[in-house]
């Protein structure tokens, strides 16, 4: 998974049907389970667009959407900002949220 910038969030958003960006932070242990749940949708699901951030540097994605904690995962949908995830839950249930 690619390590995305705000830029970069922006121009998958604009231009992808499906895109997802993944935050994090690499002290927090549910992430490392979160990161493995998101390689897994990367390989299900190589018609979405998938990137992942640090949150430590990502100040001003976290203001602007709100991001109460990590892990993470903001998806957009044919241009447009859709849903925040925080509770993963399970492979199964990140596969029906972003083959939508």
């Amino acid at each position: 998974m690619k390590e995305w910038t705000y830029k970069e969030w922006q121009e998958a958003m604009k231009k992808e049907r499906v895109a997802a960006f993944y935050l994090y932070t690499p002290m927090c242990g549910t992430c490392a389970v979160a990161s493995k749940m998101m390689a897994v949708m990367e390989e299900l699901l190589p018609d979405v667009a998938i990137g992942k951030g640090n949150v430590n540097y990502l100040e001003n994605l976290a203001m602007e959407y709100e991001v109460e904690s990590v892990p993470c995962l903001l998806i957009a949908r044919d241009g447009e900002y859709a849903q925040k995830l925080y509770a993963f839950q399970s492979v199964p249930n990140l596969y029906e949220i972003l083959k939508k």
